[in-house]
């Protein structure tokens, strides 16, 4: 996918910008700073929730960290793969490395919470 394309928002998570089921992630940038993604605690399929809700925990040997939902929704679906294989996350993280796929309740009143491309290299930036 497209890293470009995508939304994000400024704690390093991206979500796809349209579909009626969209997957979620953490970006490029978010990936290097933890460095060896060793494990994953997925959420469970069916859980509704809002954006800014903290869905999961990434483990590497640097630290944890907390992945939020960009948008408010219900997740469809988990990528299970992450389970046994966590580092897909680091070679792949706007691709395989997908970590849910939420289907949003309120994208249009959300949208304006997220960063396209630009702005986020910004985000980056400033840090």
């Amino acid at each position: 996918m497209d890293e470009k394309t995508l939304l994000y928002t400024k704690s390093h998570e991206w979500v796809e910008p349209g579909g009626e089921v969209r997957m979620v992630g953490i970006s490029g940038h978010a990936q290097q700073m933890l460095g060896d993604i060793v494990f994953v605690e997925m959420p469970e399929a069916g859980t509704v929730v809002s954006a800014g809700d903290e869905i999961l925990t990434i483990e590497s040997p640097k630290a944890a960290a907390s992945v939020y939902a960009p948008v408010s929704g219900e997740i469809i679906e988990v990528n299970e793969n992450l389970e046994s294989a966590p580092e897909t996350i680091n070679s792949s993280p706007t691709g395989d490395g997908w970590i849910v796929k939420i289907k949003p309740s309120a994208f249009e009143s959300e949208r304006g919470t997220l960063l396209d491309w630009e702005a986020y290299q910004k985000v980056m930036e400033e840090e």
